[in-house]
């Protein structure tokens, strides 16, 4: 059973300033990084996201005023989750908005998919395959890597194209924590060996259409980078499907590597790199199952985000 510690207040819990999480008991590699930006990252969202002290006021400010004007969309208003919305969006506060209602379209339109979401509702998923992963090293550039294997180690039985979709929308609640990550972003490895017509057509319009829609405009993340490598040449159905659903921003940021690594290379450092992607970091010994107590520390995190959004009609 998860271990459940308080992180955001969910309606109806104390006001009170939330604790930190709890996560002494787990491997130091498998911790969230809440902890305040570096000096280095301070400057990055100087740079990319025009953030600065009084701008970050200014706008956390309109934004929270724009918020409670309105009438059909609840949100936590506090700091910490403005900057959320803010960052992604370059402290735009009527972007961020758009972004709020978009998400909020999102779990609205999804809500049953999204029912009753935590770590340990989808444990098996996690603790019992090892589809999605997500490296206990940043890149070069201090991004968050994820890690999917969607061809052999994708047993489709097993882990459904619909619970795929529950474990990406788990780990982007973990990677929204970290500040670190807020600025500097996530980089996504769609690891195709092995992958046979089970796994492609799993990957169906729906699954396609929604998985995309998400990550395009539903997702309060910078995604920096999709790398696709392994990819067989059944994988002319997957992307078949996928491109008629990517819009030009994530076009060019969509990366196909097959199995050259050097090319991949070229945008992550192997030095970042395990040695199953031809880096020189020991191959990847840990899994899904090494972030579950790690997923299972934010249960209040999930339980309130999943209560934010569409205000109910009474």
């Amino acid at each position: 059973m998860c271990t459940r510690t308080m992180l955001i207040r969910v309606p109806g819990e104390s006001e009170h300033k939330p604790a930190p999480p709890q996560m002494d008991h787990i491997d130091r590699r498998f911790r969230l990084e809440n902890e305040p930006m570096t000096a280095e990252t301070k400057l990055i969202a100087e740079r990319e996201l025009r953030e600065t002290d009084d701008r970050a006021k200014e706008a956390i400010n309109e934004l929270r005023t724009m918020l409670r004007e309105q009438q059909k969309l609840y949100f936590d208003d506090s700091d910490e989750m403005l900057r959320v919305f803010l960052r992604p969006t370059k402290y735009y506060p009527d972007s961020a908005m758009d972004l709020m209602k978009r998400v909020a379209d999102f779990k609205e339109k999804n809500i049953e998919l999204l029912k009753n979401l935590s770590a340990e509702s989808d444990k098996k998923a996690l603790v019992e395959n090892k589809v999605v992963n997500v490296l206990v090293n940043r890149d070069q550039k201090g991004r968050r890597v994820l890690v999917v294997n969607i061809g052999k180690n994708w047993d489709v039985k097993k882990v459904k194209s619909d619970q795929l979709f529950r474990l990406f929308y788990l780990i982007h609640l973990a990677a929204m924590m970290e500040p670190e990550t807020q600025v500097r972003g996530v980089v996504v490895l769609l690891d195709f060996d092995g992958l046979s017509l089970s796994q492609a057509w799993a990957m169906d319009l729906a699954f396609s259409s929604r998985l995309l829609n998400f990550i395009q405009f539903a997702m309060p993340l910078r995604l920096k980078e999709v790398h696709i490598v392994r990819e067989p040449g059944v994988f002319k159905l997957v992307w078949g499907v996928f491109q008629s659903f990517v819009n030009k921003k994530l076009s060019a940021r969509l990366h196909r590597h097959g199995s050259n690594f050097k090319a991949l290379h070229e945008f992550i450092d192997p030095a970042h790199l395990p040695a199953d992607y031809g880096g020189s970091l020991p191959k990847i010994d840990y899994s899904s199952k090494d972030w579950y107590p790690t997923l299972c520390t934010i249960d209040s995190h999930i339980r309130a985000w999943m209560s934010y959004g569409n205000v109910k009609k009474e």
